[in-house]
């Protein structure tokens, strides 16, 4: 098997576009190696939401206030920000705020831009908690450390690729 550098420049820089076309259309969607890809992508996602919901557990959190917590720690947000983040209805943020604000690890404030919106902010137990559980996470970091700095960015690039974005031009 090669690199992940490898097979990402066979496939967009040697690869003819009429077979890059083909191997990305509708039928091609269902050959052998994109159904391992989509389980291997699946397991990643599995093993990361349950070492997240071990972590968060530890902290007497669900991994839903975990991840919101994650969320207000690098900036407060409106209640529809959250959920638009999160795929969610407001309402279900509400709750969760609520409880979070409850044990004080979220605080709700007046946006400065718009004093009739409110912001939720983590507090800082809450951004301390959040912090500890980012640094708790090594399911995601311990394989990617096997890999070069030049793999992880080939492999961030195919994902935001997949996603519908962009590769960051500061190729960072």
């Amino acid at each position: 098997m090669g690199s992940l550098e490898g097979m990402a420049s066979r496939s967009t820089a040697d690869t003819p576009h009429a077979t890059d076309a083909a191997q990305r259309s509708p039928a091609g969607r269902s050959d052998p190696l994109t159904r391992e890809v989509v389980d291997l992508i699946g397991s990643v996602v599995a093993r990361y939401y349950q070492e997240y919901e071990q972590a968060a557990a530890r902290h007497a959190l669900t991994g839903a206030q975990a991840r919101i917590l994650a969320l207000l720690s690098a900036a407060p947000l409106p209640m529809r920000g959250i959920a638009r983040q999160l795929k969610c209805e407001p309402s279900n943020v509400t709750g969760i705020i609520d409880r979070l604000e409850a044990r004080g690890l979220v605080e709700r404030r007046p946006d400065p831009a718009d004093r009739r919106v409110k912001l939720a902010a983590a507090t800082q137990e809450g951004a301390r908690i959040a912090q500890h559980l980012s640094d708790s996470l090594d399911f995601a970091r311990e394989p990617l450390a096997g890999l070069s700095h030049q793999e992880r960015l080939v492999l961030r690039d195919l994902l935001r690729r997949m996603l519908g974005g962009v590769p960051d031009a500061a190729g960072d």
